[in-house]
């Protein structure tokens, strides 16, 4: 079982991926996800999350991950 250390640091390592990957800020990430534009910048100094906000971050980013009905069309019409 990972520490809790350890979780948080898997999770600010898939969010930083996330971040690179749509070219967000870290504080437009944190608004947008939990509501605290801080929290990026709090995770990269130590700070461990609650369970729930863990949660949160874990729904954001998988309704990110998935495409939208708007890329799926464009996806479709540029084939």
């Amino acid at each position: 079982m990972l520490s809790e250390s350890r979780k948080a640091m898997k999770l600010l390592d898939r969010i930083e991926r996330h971040l690179k990957e749509s070219h967000m800020s870290a504080t437009r990430f944190g608004r947008r996800a939990v509501g605290d534009p801080r929290f990026v910048l709090d995770l990269r100094c130590g700070r461990r999350p609650r369970r729930r906000t863990v949660e949160k971050v874990e729904r954001y980013l998988a309704q990110k991950s998935q495409p939208s009905a708007m890329d799926t069309l464009w996806h479709n019409e540029r084939k």
